[in-house]
C-alpha cells in the first residue's frame, strides 16, 4: 500500500506497561509503530528516508501517562502526508514528520496486537500487546469485525478470544475517615508490604504499622505528591530513616 492519508483508530484496555498495539513496514524502509512504553503511548513513523543520509525521515511522538489503569482508552491517528494529527482520549497533538517524503510506503501485512519477527534486534525487544482492544479501524476497514468474521486475508490470527477478561484484583475505596486493619505477624522479623493506588490527594496516609515490643513503627505516606517512608527504631542511634521518591 501507497498511501498520502491515513486514518486509524482504536480502544484498548491493558495492566500492562508494554506492549505492540499494530505496526507495520516496507522494503523502502517505511514503517509506522504504536506501543505502550512504560505505559507511555508511542508512535514512531518513517515515511522514507535515503541512503546517503541527507534525509532522514524517524519521527517519534509520546503521549500520555499511566495508560496501564485498565481503563479503555482511545486513540486516533490522521495523517495527511507529513502532518500528523494524534489524538489520545480527545486530547489531540499535531506535529509534522521528519524528511521530505509524504507516501507511506507498506509493503507487508499490518499487525495488531504484535509485530512480526523480522530478524532486526529492534523487533526481538519488543512485546507483543497483551490486554483487550475494539473499534479497529484502519482506512475504513472495520478490522475487529472482519476478524470475528474471519473475512481478512491473508491474516494469521493467534491466540485471540472476542471477549475481554476482567482483572481477579479487587479495589478498595477508602474516603476521609475510613481505613483498614489487619492483624500483625510479631513472631516474624521481616515487613513486606506491597499495594497500587490511585488518588488525586496530594497528601495522606497510606500505612502504618508498630514495630512488636515497641521496638518502633513504620510509616508510609504521601505528602505534596511524593511517596515517603519513614521508619523509627527505638533501639539504635540513628534511629529514624526517611526515604521519599
Amino acid at each position: 500500500m501507497k498511501t498520502l492519508k491515513d486514518v486509524i483508530s482504536l480502544k484498548f484496555k491493558t495492566s500492562e506497561s508494554e506492549g505492540v498495539i499494530f505496526h507495520g513496514e516496507g522494503q523502502q524502509g517505511d514503517y509506522i509503530t504504536l506501543e505502550l512504553k512504560k505505559a507511555k503511548l508511542v508512535l514512531n513513523l518513517n515515511l522514507g528516508s535515503n541512503q546517503l543520509g541527507s534525509i532522514y525521515g524517524h519521527t517519534s511522538v509520546m503521549t500520555g501517562s499511566l495508560l496501564d489503569d485498565h481503563h479503555w482508552h482511545s486513540i486516533i491517528i490522521e495523517r495527511h502526508g507529513r502532518n500528523i494529527n494524534l489524538t489520545l482520549d480527545r486530547h489531540m497533538q499535531h506535529f509534522r514528520t521528519n524528511g521530505e517524503f509524504d507516501y507511506l510506503d507498506l509493503d507487508y501485512e499490518i499487525t495488531f496486537g504484535g509485530m512480526p519477527f523480522s530478524g532486526k534486534p529492534s523487533s526481538n525487544s519488543r512485546k507483543n500487546f497483551k490486554g483487550c482492544m475494539e473499534s479497529i479501524n484502519y482506512n475504513g476497514n472495520n478490522i475487529t469485525d472482519l476478524a470475528k468474521r474471519k473475512k481478512l486475508e491473508p491474516s494469521n490470527v493467534g491466540n485471540l478470544s472476542f471477549s475481554c477478561v476482567e482483572p481477579h484484583t479487587v479495589p478498595v475505596f477508602f474516603n476521609a475517615t475510613s481505613y483498614l486493619e489487619v492483624p500483625g505477624r510479631p513472631s516474624q522479623d521481616l515487613f513486606s508490604v506491597s499495594f497500587l493506588f490511585r488518588t488525586w490527594n496530594p497528601s495522606g496516609l497510606l500505612v502504618f504499622s508498630n514495630f512488636a515490643d515497641d521496638l518502633g513503627n513504620v510509616e508510609i505516606d504521601i505528602n505534596e505528591g511524593k511517596v515517603s517512608v519513614h521508619i523509627n527504631v527505638t533501639q539504635v542511634k540513628k534511629n529514624r530513616i526517611d526515604v521519599s521518591s
